[in-house]
């Protein structure tokens, strides 16, 4: 394989690691930060059940 190619493809991996490593954290970050929907959009007047 020629040098460019070797390149390309190890730019793909690692562009494809960090891409997930990313959406790994949000998702943690998220769901330990954000109240549900529930919590969030309910008043005194509203009843939500579980």
């Amino acid at each position: 394989m020629s040098e460019s190619k070797v390149g390309a493809t190890r730019s793909f991996w690692l562009g494809t690691l960090a891409a997930a490593l990313i959406a790994i954290v949000a998702g943690i970050v998220l769901s330990a930060t954000n109240p549900s929907a529930a919590t969030k959009f309910s008043t005194p007047n509203v009843r939500v059940s579980n």
